[in-house]
């Protein structure tokens, strides 16, 4: 008998001197079409660049009429596109705006020739939160890469960069802030870490997951073979139980809800169009969000919880960051169990990793529960690495979210606190942000991710600092005015060295009251992460550590 045997897909042949380009997108249109100039534009600069140095850059796809984008926007498309690329073909991943990145990993993890993500540096258009978020996932997969960004892409040291990677398929970039945690100083922070660590080991803990995989983030998926070893277990949820669930709640529990915060002093911009404005509408749904996420967190008796609202939710309710802040945050609106005889998680904050990351699920774990035993505000939240420029001759970042900063975190707490409404081209039905400056003061940050198998975080200092008003504003308008921001200066790390070393998008950080608790703070968390088994990465000075 004989059978008709499959074709093989012909792979063509890389020319001398030839790069390819592929640029990962979103699976929302309206964005795709947004950012579409900005990725042109920056293409066009890349591609002028490697011609000063002799070499070709061919695009993977071209640019579809139908859509008016180039963009790989599924991971089907991303399969198709990749058999047109040479498997050992040099090959560039140019990002300028916020990437799914399952579009293109199926094509990048069996690719042989070398890999070089590149993004621009500006603040409008979040290229570089989606060239560290491809990273991580590469990371994440054992995969070899170089990276490297730029303003304009006609700086010196990005054209080095193009020649090394383009002699030697690598670019080696200066990790030198970064050891391994020396011995821990004996001493109560040590020791509190290490009895905390032993405590989640001995009697586990539950995350509840309201879906993974949000926006394409590999990265923030880590599997139960690496959780379940340091004590920590998922509850995979359903986004749809929470929206079952949302529809329970009465109209006067969510305005109640509304009430509160109107007396702790928040605002809110509101309008009556529902397509552009924040309506009372859209907060109603938000506040039914928050009591819904609390109950069925207390239904599976969760130690924190994770909505991953995009994409699932967006096409159903306004946005999750509002509801996502508030249980952050120890003072919040009351929320009774459903026979009305508790409050849930009264006077303690719910820690909540936003966009269903695991890794800052573990990291809010880990500082929910250190901080508490500190006497600390434990307060915690995920921040985008955004963008920053140099002000006042030092390096200021942006550290952004899209609204779930506890309002602990900002100048004047609640009253410091407006609620915007979310940017329609990402948000269709709206929603209120917990808009705010991050109050100055000493914090410290981290980040948990995989790579080699097997758990490690890097963890640092820094300081949120104050900008003036009308800085602040240049920097709001440079990005996303509606979100609240951070202005932080890292310790000992400069920004190249942090883009370079940083395996991830997101980034945790918690306050503490000031330098001499944050450091001991710092040396209880290394203890913490080395008691679960990380392999825990020190990043800049660390006073407490040297």
């Amino acid at each position: 008998m004989s059978y008709e045997l499959p074709a093989v897909t012909p792979r063509p042949q890389v020319a001398p001197k030839t790069a390819y380009l592929v640029a990962s997108g979103d699976l929302r249109e309206s964005a795709n079409q947004a950012g579409w100039p900005t990725q042109a534009a920056m293409e066009a600069d890349i591609t002028a660049a490697f011609a000063e140095l002799g070499w070709t850059v061919v695009r993977a796809n071209d640019v579809d009429p139908a859509t008016g984008h180039g963009f790989i926007s599924s991971q089907r498309m991303g399969l198709e596109v990749f058999r047109s690329v040479p498997p050992e073909a040099p090959l560039i991943v140019a990002e300028a705006v916020w990437q799914y990145s399952h579009h293109v990993l199926a094509g990048l993890r069996t690719h042989e020739g070398p890999i070089l993500t590149v993004a621009n540096f500006v603040g409008d258009w979040p290229g570089l939160v989606g060239l560290l978020g491809l990273n991580a996932g590469l990371t994440k997969m054992d995969k070899p890469y170089s990276t490297i960004w730029s303003v304009d892409f006609t700086d010196q040291w990005f054209r080095d960069g193009l020649r090394e990677w383009l002699a030697t398929g690598r670019i080696e970039h200066d990790a030198s802030h970064v050891t391994e945690a020396p011995t821990l100083p004996s001493g109560p922070q040590a020791d509190l870490g290490r009895a905390l660590a032993d405590q989640l080991l001995r009697d586990k803990a539950i995350i509840g997951v309201f879906d993974e995989g949000c926006m394409g983030m590999y990265n923030a998926i880590i599997d139960d073979e690496l959780l379940n070893p340091i004590g920590i277990y998922k509850e995979r949820l359903s986004q749809s139980a929470l929206w079952a669930e949302m529809q329970r709640v009465p109209d006067a529990e969510a305005d109640a809800v509304q009430s509160w915060l109107e007396d702790a002093g928040m605002t809110f911009r509101l309008g009556g169009d529902e397509a552009t404005d924040l309506t009372h509408a859209q907060l109603r749904w938000q506040h039914k969000m928050y009591v819904a996420a609390l109950r069925i967190a207390d239904d599976f008796g969760v130690d924190a919880v994770g909505v991953q609202y995009q994409q699932g939710l967006k096409d159903l309710s306004p946005a999750s960051d509002l509801a996502e802040g508030l249980l952050n945050n120890v003072a919040r609106p009351p929320v009774r169990s459903r026979d009305g005889a508790r409050v849930l998680w009264d006077g303690k904050a719910l820690p909540h990793f936003n966009e269903a990351d695991e890794g800052v699920a573990v990291d809010a774990l880990v500082t929910n529960r250190l901080w508490t035993a500190m006497g600390l505000d434990p307060a915690t939240t995920l921040h985008d690495v955004r963008w920053g420029e140099e002000y006042d001759g030092r390096f200021v970042w942006v550290f952004e979210i899209s609204g779930s900063v506890p309002p602990s975190h900002l100048e004047g707490g609640y009253a410091g606190a407006q609620g915007w409404r979310q940017d329609p081209v990402y948000f269709p039905l709206g929603g209120s942000t917990i808009k705010g400056v991050s109050r100055p003061g000493e914090i410290v940050w981290s980040r948990v991710y995989i790579s080699g198998g097997r758990l490690h975080v890097d963890l640092g200092r820094a300081s949120a600092v104050a900008l003036p008003p009308e800085e602040t504003e240049r920097r709001w308008q440079a990005t996303n005015p509606e979100w609240p921001i951070m202005h932080a200066v890292l310790h000992g790390v400069s920004r190249d060295q942090f883009m370079a070393r940083h395996k991830a998008n997101h980034l945790n950080v918690a306050y503490a009251p000031d330098a001499a608790t944050a450091d001991d703070a710092l040396v209880a968390k290394a203890a913490f992460f080395e008691g679960l088994g990380l392999q825990v990465h020190v990043c800049g000075e660390v006073a407490a550590l040297v």
